[in-house]
Protein backbone atom coordinates (compact mmCIF):
# COMPACT_ATOMS: atom_id res chain seq x y z
CA UNK A 1 0.00 0.00 0.00
CA UNK A 2 1.46 3.69 -1.06
CA UNK A 3 0.47 6.82 0.57
CA UNK A 4 0.62 10.09 -0.47
CA UNK A 5 1.46 12.57 1.74
CA UNK A 6 0.45 16.10 0.65
CA UNK A 7 2.00 18.62 -0.30
CA UNK A 8 2.66 21.20 3.12
CA UNK A 9 2.56 24.90 2.46
CA UNK A 10 4.98 26.57 4.93
CA UNK A 11 4.57 30.01 5.50
CA UNK A 12 7.73 32.58 4.77
CA UNK A 13 7.89 36.03 5.29
CA UNK A 14 6.80 38.25 2.71
CA UNK A 15 11.22 39.17 1.10
CA UNK A 16 11.69 42.59 0.63
CA UNK A 17 12.76 41.68 -3.26
CA UNK A 18 15.94 41.33 -5.18
CA UNK A 19 17.98 44.61 -4.31
CA UNK A 20 16.25 45.71 -1.75
CA UNK A 21 17.47 46.69 1.65
CA UNK A 22 15.72 46.94 4.86
CA UNK A 23 14.86 50.50 6.37
CA UNK A 24 18.38 52.19 7.67
CA UNK A 25 18.88 54.17 10.62
CA UNK A 26 18.61 57.64 9.16
CA UNK A 27 14.91 56.80 7.28
CA UNK A 28 13.91 55.38 10.85
CA UNK A 29 15.01 58.74 12.26
CA UNK A 30 13.72 60.86 9.42
CA UNK A 31 10.15 59.09 10.09
CA UNK A 32 9.99 60.06 13.04
CA UNK A 33 11.28 63.65 13.23
CA UNK A 34 8.75 64.40 10.69
CA UNK A 35 5.64 63.96 12.55
CA UNK A 36 7.27 65.46 15.59
CA UNK A 37 8.00 68.77 13.47
CA UNK A 38 4.07 68.72 11.93
CA UNK A 39 3.00 68.29 15.14
CA UNK A 40 5.15 71.06 16.91
CA UNK A 41 4.66 73.56 13.97
CA UNK A 42 0.99 72.76 14.77
CA UNK A 43 0.93 73.31 18.55
CA UNK A 44 2.83 76.86 18.05
CA UNK A 45 0.23 78.13 15.28
CA UNK A 46 -2.23 76.96 16.39
CA UNK A 47 -2.98 75.12 19.63
CA UNK A 48 -0.77 77.90 21.92
CA UNK A 49 -2.59 81.07 20.82
CA UNK A 50 -5.83 79.09 21.39
CA UNK A 51 -5.29 78.06 24.58
CA UNK A 52 -3.70 81.42 25.28
CA UNK A 53 -7.21 82.98 24.50
CA UNK A 54 -9.22 80.75 26.62
CA UNK A 55 -6.80 81.38 29.21
CA UNK A 56 -7.18 85.06 29.36
CA UNK A 57 -11.13 84.95 29.02
CA UNK A 58 -11.03 82.93 32.44
CA UNK A 59 -8.41 84.93 34.26
CA UNK A 60 -10.54 86.27 36.40
CA UNK A 61 -12.80 83.34 36.80
CA UNK A 62 -16.14 82.13 35.83
CA UNK A 63 -18.50 84.79 36.86
CA UNK A 64 -16.70 87.79 35.25
CA UNK A 65 -16.53 85.70 31.83
CA UNK A 66 -20.39 85.68 32.40
CA UNK A 67 -20.49 89.16 32.94
CA UNK A 68 -18.85 90.08 29.76
CA UNK A 69 -21.15 88.29 27.75
CA UNK A 70 -24.43 89.95 28.64
CA UNK A 71 -22.43 92.80 27.33
CA UNK A 72 -25.33 94.80 25.34
CA UNK A 73 -22.91 95.59 22.64
CA UNK A 74 -21.56 92.01 22.44
CA UNK A 75 -25.07 90.56 22.51
CA UNK A 76 -25.39 93.03 19.23
CA UNK A 77 -22.63 91.65 17.58
CA UNK A 78 -24.00 88.07 18.33
CA UNK A 79 -27.19 88.59 16.85
CA UNK A 80 -26.32 90.68 13.52
CA UNK A 81 -23.56 87.67 12.94
CA UNK A 82 -26.51 85.23 13.24
CA UNK A 83 -28.77 87.21 11.09
CA UNK A 84 -25.97 87.61 8.58
CA UNK A 85 -25.52 83.48 8.54
CA UNK A 86 -29.15 82.75 8.88
CA UNK A 87 -29.52 84.53 5.15
CA UNK A 88 -26.04 83.39 3.78
CA UNK A 89 -25.92 79.85 4.56
CA UNK A 90 -29.13 78.77 3.19
CA UNK A 91 -29.05 81.02 -0.14
CA UNK A 92 -25.63 79.27 -0.59
CA UNK A 93 -26.67 75.96 0.23
CA UNK A 94 -29.22 76.34 -2.45
CA UNK A 95 -27.19 78.00 -4.94
CA UNK A 96 -24.53 75.48 -4.25
CA UNK A 97 -26.75 72.51 -5.07
CA UNK A 98 -28.37 74.34 -7.88
CA UNK A 99 -24.79 75.01 -9.31
CA UNK A 100 -23.45 71.31 -8.56
CA UNK A 101 -26.26 69.64 -10.15
CA UNK A 102 -26.20 71.84 -13.46
CA UNK A 103 -22.38 71.15 -13.84
CA UNK A 104 -21.97 67.59 -13.51
CA UNK A 105 -25.33 66.20 -14.97
CA UNK A 106 -26.15 69.18 -17.74
CA UNK A 107 -23.56 70.00 -20.61
CA UNK A 108 -24.06 73.66 -21.45
CA UNK A 109 -21.90 76.35 -22.89
CA UNK A 110 -19.74 78.56 -19.73
CA UNK A 111 -19.76 75.92 -17.71
CA UNK A 112 -15.90 76.39 -17.61
CA UNK A 113 -16.68 79.74 -16.86
CA UNK A 114 -19.33 78.65 -14.08
CA UNK A 115 -16.54 77.01 -12.72
CA UNK A 116 -13.83 79.60 -12.17
CA UNK A 117 -16.36 81.81 -10.94
CA UNK A 118 -17.32 79.68 -8.27
CA UNK A 119 -13.24 79.46 -7.29
CA UNK A 120 -12.78 83.11 -7.82
CA UNK A 121 -13.59 83.69 -3.43
CA UNK A 122 -11.13 81.28 -3.12
CA UNK A 123 -8.20 83.31 -5.33
CA UNK A 124 -9.33 86.70 -4.22
CA UNK A 125 -8.74 89.22 -1.17
CA UNK A 126 -12.01 89.76 1.31
CA UNK A 127 -10.98 93.20 1.44
CA UNK A 128 -11.18 93.34 -2.50
CA UNK A 129 -14.76 91.95 -2.53
CA UNK A 130 -15.52 94.30 0.49
CA UNK A 131 -14.25 96.96 -2.15
CA UNK A 132 -16.24 95.77 -5.15
CA UNK A 133 -19.08 96.20 -2.85
CA UNK A 134 -18.87 99.44 -1.86
CA UNK A 135 -17.58 101.10 -5.73
CA UNK A 136 -20.75 99.59 -6.87
CA UNK A 137 -23.41 100.20 -3.98
CA UNK A 138 -21.78 103.58 -1.96
CA UNK A 139 -24.81 105.85 -1.97
CA UNK A 140 -22.57 108.58 -3.19
CA UNK A 141 -19.61 107.46 -5.62
CA UNK A 142 -21.21 103.68 -6.31
CA UNK A 143 -22.47 102.67 -9.95
CA UNK A 144 -25.53 101.92 -8.79
CA UNK A 145 -25.69 104.77 -6.01
CA UNK A 146 -28.15 107.01 -7.88
CA UNK A 147 -30.41 103.73 -8.01
CA UNK A 148 -30.16 103.26 -4.25
CA UNK A 149 -30.58 106.59 -3.37
CA UNK A 150 -33.89 106.73 -5.28
CA UNK A 151 -35.47 103.83 -4.01
CA UNK A 152 -34.32 105.22 -0.02
CA UNK A 153 -32.39 101.64 0.35
CA UNK A 154 -29.39 101.84 2.16
CA UNK A 155 -26.80 98.70 1.25
CA UNK A 156 -23.58 100.22 2.80
CA UNK A 157 -22.76 100.49 6.29
CA UNK A 158 -25.67 98.31 6.66
CA UNK A 159 -26.79 94.50 7.21
CA UNK A 160 -27.26 94.44 3.52
CA UNK A 161 -24.04 94.88 2.68
CA UNK A 162 -22.67 92.45 5.13
CA UNK A 163 -25.12 89.34 4.01
CA UNK A 164 -23.82 90.37 0.37
CA UNK A 165 -20.34 90.36 1.64
CA UNK A 166 -20.97 87.09 3.23
CA UNK A 167 -22.70 85.32 0.54
CA UNK A 168 -19.96 86.21 -1.60
CA UNK A 169 -16.98 84.89 0.10
CA UNK A 170 -18.95 81.55 1.27
CA UNK A 171 -20.69 80.69 -2.08
CA UNK A 172 -17.48 78.18 -3.52
CA UNK A 173 -18.13 75.77 -0.08
CA UNK A 174 -21.06 74.15 -0.37
CA UNK A 175 -20.72 73.53 -4.70
CA UNK A 176 -17.25 72.47 -4.60
CA UNK A 177 -17.91 69.61 -2.07
CA UNK A 178 -20.91 67.99 -3.97
CA UNK A 179 -19.69 68.72 -7.47
CA UNK A 180 -17.47 65.45 -7.30
CA UNK A 181 -19.42 63.32 -5.55
CA UNK A 182 -22.06 63.56 -8.36
CA UNK A 183 -19.91 63.34 -11.36
CA UNK A 184 -18.12 60.63 -9.69
CA UNK A 185 -21.84 58.63 -8.84
CA UNK A 186 -23.15 58.88 -12.21
CA UNK A 187 -26.31 59.64 -13.25
CA UNK A 188 -27.85 55.94 -13.76
CA UNK A 189 -29.90 56.49 -11.25
CA UNK A 190 -31.84 59.75 -12.03
CA UNK A 191 -31.94 57.90 -15.81
CA UNK A 192 -33.82 55.09 -13.82
CA UNK A 193 -36.29 57.01 -12.14
CA UNK A 194 -36.88 59.24 -14.88
CA UNK A 195 -37.78 56.72 -17.36
CA UNK A 196 -40.35 55.26 -14.18
CA UNK A 197 -42.17 58.64 -14.98
CA UNK A 198 -40.65 60.43 -12.11
CA UNK A 199 -40.23 64.26 -12.67
CA UNK A 200 -37.39 66.44 -12.60
CA UNK A 201 -37.76 68.03 -8.86
CA UNK A 202 -38.55 64.10 -7.62
CA UNK A 203 -35.94 62.65 -9.21
CA UNK A 204 -33.92 65.37 -7.14
CA UNK A 205 -35.34 65.11 -3.86
CA UNK A 206 -35.85 61.30 -3.71
CA UNK A 207 -32.43 60.37 -5.96
CA UNK A 208 -29.92 62.97 -6.47
CA UNK A 209 -30.18 64.70 -2.80
CA UNK A 210 -30.16 61.63 -0.87
CA UNK A 211 -27.07 60.35 -2.40
CA UNK A 212 -25.07 63.07 -1.94
CA UNK A 213 -26.51 64.03 2.24
CA UNK A 214 -23.33 63.97 3.64
CA UNK A 215 -21.27 66.07 1.19
CA UNK A 216 -23.87 68.70 1.29
CA UNK A 217 -23.36 68.63 5.12
CA UNK A 218 -20.02 68.85 5.18
CA UNK A 219 -20.37 71.50 2.47
CA UNK A 220 -23.20 73.33 4.89
CA UNK A 221 -20.84 72.94 8.00
CA UNK A 222 -17.81 74.93 6.21
CA UNK A 223 -20.06 77.52 4.77
CA UNK A 224 -21.96 78.06 8.32
CA UNK A 225 -18.28 78.63 10.01
CA UNK A 226 -17.17 80.66 7.23
CA UNK A 227 -19.81 83.23 7.42
CA UNK A 228 -19.46 83.00 11.24
CA UNK A 229 -16.18 83.84 11.52
CA UNK A 230 -15.58 86.24 7.93
CA UNK A 231 -13.54 89.58 8.64
CA UNK A 232 -12.00 90.81 6.06
CA UNK A 233 -14.74 91.79 3.30
CA UNK A 234 -17.20 92.45 6.16
CA UNK A 235 -15.15 95.29 8.19
CA UNK A 236 -15.12 97.15 4.43
CA UNK A 237 -18.83 97.13 3.83
CA UNK A 238 -19.87 97.74 7.88
CA UNK A 239 -18.68 101.04 8.75
CA UNK A 240 -17.69 98.81 12.28
CA UNK A 241 -20.37 101.15 14.17
CA UNK A 242 -20.75 99.28 17.37
CA UNK A 243 -24.22 98.01 18.44
CA UNK A 244 -25.56 98.60 15.09
CA UNK A 245 -23.45 96.99 12.18
CA UNK A 246 -20.80 94.99 13.92
CA UNK A 247 -20.60 91.06 13.47
CA UNK A 248 -18.77 89.38 16.36
CA UNK A 249 -15.22 89.08 14.74
CA UNK A 250 -15.35 92.68 14.31
CA UNK A 251 -16.63 93.48 17.96
CA UNK A 252 -12.95 90.92 19.04
CA UNK A 253 -10.74 94.01 17.21
CA UNK A 254 -12.53 96.66 18.23
CA UNK A 255 -13.78 95.32 21.72
CA UNK A 256 -9.45 95.11 21.62
CA UNK A 257 -8.61 98.36 20.56
CA UNK A 258 -10.49 99.85 22.99
CA UNK A 259 -8.34 98.14 25.95
CA UNK A 260 -11.29 96.39 27.28
CA UNK A 261 -9.25 92.98 27.15
CA UNK A 262 -11.06 91.09 29.00
CA UNK A 263 -14.39 91.20 27.00
CA UNK A 264 -12.90 90.75 23.82
CA UNK A 265 -10.93 87.53 25.36
CA UNK A 266 -14.14 86.75 25.94
CA UNK A 267 -16.14 86.80 22.64
CA UNK A 268 -12.89 85.55 20.88
CA UNK A 269 -13.81 82.49 23.16
CA UNK A 270 -17.27 81.94 21.95
CA UNK A 271 -15.61 82.38 18.50
CA UNK A 272 -13.64 79.61 19.14
CA UNK A 273 -16.10 77.61 20.70
CA UNK A 274 -17.81 77.71 17.84
CA UNK A 275 -15.11 76.84 15.42
CA UNK A 276 -14.39 73.60 17.99
CA UNK A 277 -18.08 72.44 17.30
CA UNK A 278 -17.29 73.01 13.71
CA UNK A 279 -14.33 71.22 13.45
CA UNK A 280 -15.98 68.23 15.83
CA UNK A 281 -19.14 68.09 13.31
CA UNK A 282 -16.67 68.20 9.50
CA UNK A 283 -14.75 65.07 11.58
CA UNK A 284 -17.82 62.85 12.32
CA UNK A 285 -19.32 64.03 8.82
CA UNK A 286 -15.95 63.13 7.19
CA UNK A 287 -16.31 60.01 8.56
CA UNK A 288 -19.64 58.90 7.73
CA UNK A 289 -18.51 60.59 3.78
CA UNK A 290 -16.35 58.10 3.98
CA UNK A 291 -18.33 55.08 4.93
CA UNK A 292 -20.68 56.28 2.34
CA UNK A 293 -18.11 56.50 -0.59
CA UNK A 294 -17.35 53.13 0.83
CA UNK A 295 -20.78 51.63 0.31
CA UNK A 296 -21.04 53.27 -3.12
CA UNK A 297 -18.01 51.83 -3.85
CA UNK A 298 -19.18 47.92 -2.79
CA UNK A 299 -22.35 48.60 -4.46
CA UNK A 300 -20.68 49.60 -7.43
CA UNK A 301 -18.14 46.87 -7.71
CA UNK A 302 -20.91 44.46 -6.73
Amino acid sequence: MTFVVPDLEIYKPPSLGKGAKAPSLRSKVLGAIIPLIACLYVGLVILTPALSVVVQAFAKGVQPFLENLSSPDLLSAVKMTLLTAAIAVPANTIFGLAAATAIARKKFRGKALLLSIIDLPFSISPVVVGLMLVLLYSPNHGVFGGVINSLGWKIIFSWPGIVMATIIVTFPFMAREVIPLLEEEGWEQEEAAKTLGANDWQVFWKVTLPSVRWAALYGLILTTARALGEFGAVSVVSGNIRGETQTLPLFVEDAYKQYQTELAFGAAAVLGGVALVSMLLKFVVEQLLEQDKKAHQIKSDA
